[in-house]
Order: structure tokens, then sequence, then C-alpha cells
């Protein structure tokens, strides 16, 4: 495979299929990368299966993140530039599969829930997430968003408790 070739295929990946080259609002067309498959992976799983396929999707988007987000200044002229979205949609997974962990399935309500908590974490950056974001490479691009994702699924769980989706 020609390096070009094999340059347009990170960039794919990076950029979630094209979502990321969205011309408004880059970051919230990646999360909807998360949003669909995890609500397909509940249609067709309930419990552990559904946990673990969403924690396996999630990882394995992590550590595509973490392995080809070193190569983002070379492909994109930037360490972490907005079309790379491959970050959200492990985040979001992340958030969900906890989420169906303590709560079972989630339903449309939560994911409606966890996309606008997980999206408003994702632009704040609250600690630790900003500390998260400057970790080295491709790990640093991921890092963050991984943090957004434990602290959306926190929300989540506080809803839950209190009676709420």
């Amino acid at each position: 495979m020609s390096g070009a070739v094999a340059d347009r295929i990170r960039r794919l990946i990076l950029c979630g299929g094209g979502l990321g080259m969205a011309p408004f609002a880059p970051g919230t067309f990646g999360t909807l990368g998360g949003v669909v498959p995890a609500v397909v992976l509940g249609a067709c799983f309930d419990g552990t299966p559904l946990v673990l396929a969403l924690l396996g999707l999630g990882g394995l988007f992590f550590a595509l993140g973490c392995v080809l987000g070193g190569s983002n200044q070379r492909l994109f002229g930037q360490d972490d530039p907005g079309c790379v979205v491959i970050d959200e949609i492990a985040g979001y997974l992340i958030a969900v599969a906890i989420d169906a962990s303590l709560h079972g399935r989630p339903g449309p309500w939560t994911h409606a829930i966890a996309f606008l908590v997980f999206r408003a974490f994702d632009v704040l950056k609250l600690p630790p997430a900003r500390r998260a974001e400057e970790l080295p490479g491709g790990l640093g691009v991921m890092a963050d968003d991984v943090v957004a994702g434990v602290q959306t699924a926190a929300v989540l769980w506080i809803l839950h408790a209190v009676g709420l989706p």
C-alpha cells in the first residue's frame, strides 16, 4: 500500500468516516459516530453482551486514536485538529457502556441526554480533562474525551438515581 493511500485511510479513520469534515460543529457530528453504533448495538444486545460490545468498540476506537493520533501533525498540520473526531466516538461509547453496565440498555432519552452532556463536557474540558489533553501524542488527543465520557456517565448515574431516564 502506498504512503498516500495509507494516509487517506488514516484520515478517514481519524475523521470518523468523514463526520469530522462537517462544515460546522465537527465534534458534534463526530459524536453521532458513537451514538449510531450504540443504538444499533442496543437493539441487538442487552446486559453483559451489550456492555462488552460497547466497551469493545469504544476500546477499539480509543486504541486506533492513540496509535493514529500521533500522526495528526503530519496529516493535518495540528496536534488535535477539529476534524479528528475518533476521540468523540470513543468517549461517547465509553459513557453509554458505563451507563449500560449500571442501568441496562440505554433508551432514547438516555442517549439524548448522554449526547448533550458529553458534548458539554467535551467543550468545557473540566478537570481532569484539560490535564489529560496535555498527554503526549495520540493519547492526549483521546484521553480528554475518555474523561468526558466518564464524567457523562457520572451525570447519568445521578439522573437515574433521582428517577430520570
